[in-house]
């Protein structure tokens, strides 16, 4: 711990101004996007960005804060108390009396009135486990015994939690970033293709006896067979995409938001990017979003220690990959998941632990090799 404490540099700052950028296009996008539907509901057009200031990025920036000036390393006692305490979350939301039953789907708590969801925490605290236990392993990790039966017990209870929601989007988020994490840490290929396999048997499950994800990937193929369900989603949204052309119909001037294209705030929220945007500017922002997840690659591949490098891989892939799925849904290239666009889409629970997982990046950020770029 002292010797990283007495290499500690000035933070990424590239990566912080690339964040800073990607989180404030995010509240200027919400505005936008939500601003019919906050009116007709709360009667406040700004009601979703004050809410998303309140709930999420002024808590968020507190825990950035937080999580940037303690060192990374002493996250380490934290690993198993906060796992432990996410798992204990994912079983509460089948309480009833404290969760909340929204469009089937068992997903949010409400502690209080206070109303969250445990899924997003535990995208954080999974890959601070992993990250922790996967730096123990050493030579153990190839072995079968002391290194795959323990990773499939302990990312086996949190994806079948998460499928039992139902929620297949995270499920998949999760999976994916805890299997590179896993392969970066030096896994044996054989042990990878076994997990591969089962991901795939497992999927297969889940799409055969979760009816709702059934028929999530039967519309993904086939839209016309519910063209008042999940088909109109799915239409409403490459209509928007389609609507903004090359130039788009200029910021605040999408017709799609006006109770046409449901979950406005959510996931389909970058449909109503690329409307209002138009090709340019949208691909504009994606590259913007990609340089991001670079830098943060990059903080991963210079970090000084195992544990930082996990973690910093682990993080990367999670926020690349639920992007990826969020704008591959709204161009019909992925089935529609409900998955959020990080930085972007309302939600205070999730802007709250993305905001934390930069600010750990930006701590592993003080003690990278140092470089002149």
């Amino acid at each position: 711990m002292e010797s990283l404490t007495n290499k500690q540099r000035n933070p990424d700052y590239v990566f912080l101004i690339l964040a800073g950028l990607v989180v404030f296009l995010g509240l200027v996008f919400l505005t936008s996007a939500s601003s019919v539907l906050g009116w007709q509901k709360f009667h406040d057009s700004y009601y979703y960005l004050k809410h998303q200031i309140f709930y999420g990025l002024i808590p968020g920036l507190i825990l950035f804060v937080v999580f940037s000036r303690i060192p990374y390393q002493n996250l380490r006692k934290l690993a198993l108390p906060a796992l432990i305490f996410s798992v204990l979350l994912l079983v509460a939301v089948f309480i009833p009396g404290i969760s909340l039953n929204l469009g089937g789907a068992r997903r949010w708590l409400n502690l209080a009135g206070f109303v969250f969801q445990p899924s997003e925490v535990v995208k954080l605290t999974l890959l601070l486990y992993l990250a922790a236990w996967l730096d123990t392993r050493g030579a153990d990790i190839k072995s079968f015994k002391k290194g795959l039966l323990p990773f499939i017990l302990v990312a086996g209870v949190i994806l079948g939690l998460i499928i039992l929601q139902p929620d297949l989007g995270t499920m998949s988020v999760l999976a994916i970033s805890a299997f590179v994490t896993y392969l970066v840490a030096g896994a044996n290929i054989g042990h990878l293709l076994i997990l591969a396999s089962s991901g795939m048997a497992g999927l297969w499950f889940v799409v055969k006896y979760f009816s709702h994800s059934a028929k999530r990937l039967t519309i993904f193929l086939h839209p016309e067979l519910d063209p008042q369900g999940i088909g109109y989603h799915i239409n409403q949204a490459l209509l928007a995409v389609g609507s903004g052309g090359f130039w788009g119909l200029g910021l605040g001037y999408s017709r799609q938001k006006y109770a046409y294209l449901p979950e406005v705030t959510g996931d389909s929220i970058f449909a109503v990017v690329a409307e209002e945007l138009g090709f340019v500017l949208t691909l504009v922002f994606i590259i913007l979003i990609g340089c991001f997840l670079w830098r943060g690659f990059r903080i991963a591949q210079r970090a000084p220690d195992n544990f930082g490098r996990y973690l910093a891989v682990g993080i990367v892939t999670w926020l690349a990959w639920q992007t990826c799925i969020n704008i591959s849904s709204m161009l019909n290239i992925l089935p529609l998941t409900g998955v959020p666009l990080p930085f972007v889409s309302a939600g205070g629970t999730a802007l709250v632990v993305c905001l934390s997982a930069v600010g750990i990046l930006t701590n592993i950020s003080r003690y990278t090799h140092k470089t002149n770029v």
